[in-house]
């Protein structure tokens, strides 16, 4: 459907193309990670897990207080229909909050504050979940599937194989300062892969599936509609995104107790963080009372600490239990996946994709076209879970 060109649709694509070119500016990833992980990670052992790192960051490279200041001199008043104007309000708390998180990145408290306020933080009913499926037993790691074997170079050419069957191309680059195995820049369409680990089989699998599949999918598909919030990204769609990528590990049979333990410490890595532990506490917390391995635990750990304390961490699980129930439910998953979108304004997407603002997503994320789990206990924990 074709959106006319009437002066309340000019107003609307104006105000977002203005946010467009304002928040390309921000990719909290691009600054949230550490750059001496591995140095303070050899201090950290060796004072035998009492003295807390120091991380150093990369430095901002944008305008703060300008990239606040015209923000909220939009003229959102001027959008006629109220819900979208509501959530062009919601979008500009959003990211003016995401801007106040990269220029407290490293101040402690104000980071976290921040952090809280965009994310929020582990309720009651999410770390009841992380234990319950702390109690379940791990796969047999002595399987071939789940063996160390391919350096980040080794596995470029399994993420090129798997992204023949979608019709679009981008970046991979490598880096030995993020905290996880592999992540999604969305700004400049970019999979980075850490050269500091080794993966495996297993690893290769989920990581296609989770950050090509999705997220790689809903960036190329955010990037194809008349208005851009959709390639930024909605308010809260990092819980929806991340469940969405989670659950492409569930719909590919590669999901695993093992998997589901790691989203689980990580929920009670946050919630370690939220009741005020410094990196040692919750270090000591994973690693000596519920016995995860030191490697893990610390990367575990930085992740839920970086920055001064990054709450985003526990939204994988409680995504991936919204999405199954969604998915179970009967409900189209092709429109969450149109761009950087939540389950909470699936609505208002419906509405904009009606008025020609929006289009139906062009990729689909190919696991999603059957559902090939058979692990039984998986699916049990999942429909366990509150």
């Amino acid at each position: 459907m074709k959106i006319d060109d009437s002066v309340t649709t000019k107003t609307l694509l104006e105000i977002d193309k203005n946010i467009d070119a304002l928040v390309k500016q921000i990719e909290l990833l691009s600054y949230v990670n550490p750059t001496n992980i591995e140095e303070e990670k050899a201090r950290f052992f060796a004072s035998k897990y009492l003295t807390d790192p120091i991380f150093k960051y990369p430095n901002i490279n944008f305008d703060k207080f300008k990239l606040h200041r015209k923000l909220f001199t939009q003229p959102i008043e001027r959008i006629e229909d109220e819900d979208v104007r509501n959530l062009y309000e919601d979008v500009i708390y959003t990211y003016s909050g995401l801007i106040q998180c990269i220029e407290n990145i490293g101040n402690g408290k104000d980071f976290y504050f921040n952090s809280l306020h965009c994310f929020g933080t582990p309720t009651e009913n999410d770390v009841e979940n992380a234990k319950f499926i702390l109690h379940f037993e791990d796969e047999n790691r002595e399987l071939e599937q789940f063996q160390p074997k391919y350096s980040a170079k080794d596995s470029e050419i399994f993420f090129k194989e798997f992204s023949k069957k979608y019709n679009f191309n981008y970046h991979i680059e490598y880096s030995d300062k993020i905290s996880a195995i592999a992540m999604v820049l969305n700004n400049v369409k970019t999979l980075v892969l850490n050269t500091n680990h080794t993966y495996s089989e297993n690893e290769i699998a989920v990581l296609t599936n989770h950050e090509i599949g999705v997220h790689m999918v809903t960036t190329m598909n955010g990037l194809l509609h008349p208005l851009k919030i959709f390639s930024h990204g909605l308010p809260n769609n990092e819980e929806t995104q991340e469940g969405l990528a989670v659950f492409s590990e569930y719909m590919s049979n590669n999901l695993t107790v093992t998997r589901l333990k790691e989203l689980a410490y990580r929920v009670i890595a946050v919630d370690s963080l939220a009741k005020g532990y410094p990196f040692s506490r919750t270090f000591r917390l994973l690693h000596n009372q519920y016995d995860l391995d030191r490697e893990s635990a610390f990367y575990i750990t930085i992740r839920a600490h970086r920055g001064g304390g990054f709450t985003k961490d526990y939204l994988y699980l409680s995504g991936l239990k919204k999405v199954y129930d969604y998915y179970h439910s009967g409900k189209d998953l092709s429109l969450l996946l149109t761009g950087k979108v939540s389950i909470e304004y699936a609505e208002h997407i419906k509405f904009l994709i009606k008025k020609g603002y929006a289009v139906p997503a062009k990729h689909i994320t190919d696991s999603y076209a059957e559902n090939k789990n058979a692990n039984k206990k998986v699916d049990f924990i999942l429909r366990s879970l509150k």
